[in-house]
């Protein structure tokens, strides 16, 4: 069922998980196909969530009834998304490709799809305001896929 090549889908799935899923449709083959590391966590409302992150790979993050909120991927991942980005691209050939990116809470958005998000490494996540002010050699190598349209100002 994972698949760690599987195209990356906005709003909808990455690694053939899909969102808005209760992980415990994918426990049983996690546990017995993968390595998994298990973390808690608390977000600044001081709310629970949890990570499963297979192969340091595939990040799955749920809330504490079991819904997966969002799923992420390192460069370790091969699926694209809209067939040209991936973990682990350059921030320079990201731009060539795409028509708009705008930096929210550390991360970037592509063409106002609030559904995909680059991260921002440190310290970048801390400082850069501007898409102009990262070095376009910077290696993007972490994605996620939600719901972030909470973070749109046109919303």
């Amino acid at each position: 069922m994972f698949d760690f090549s599987a195209e990356i889908k906005s709003f909808h799935s990455l690694g053939n998980v899909l969102l808005n899923t209760n992980i415990s449709v994918y426990l049983a083959e996690m546990y017995s196909d993968h390595c998994v590391e298990y973390k808690e966590y608390l977000l600044p409302d001081a709310s629970k969530r949890f990570a499963y992150v297979l192969d340091e790979t595939l990040t799955v993050s749920t809330e504490p009834d079991g819904n997966i909120f969002s799923i992420g991927c390192n460069q370790n991942y091969r699926g694209l998304y809209k067939k040209l980005l991936y973990a682990g691209q350059e921030i320079g050939e990201i731009k060539k490709l795409t028509s708009r990116q705008r930096i929210f809470n550390g991360s970037i958005v592509i063409d106002e799809d609030f559904g995909f998000i680059f991260i921002l490494p440190p310290p970048f996540d801390e400082i850069a305001d501007n898409i102009d002010s990262i070095p376009l050699n910077l290696k993007l190598n972490e994605i996620y896929i939600g719901d972030y349209s909470l973070w749109n100002p046109c919303k």
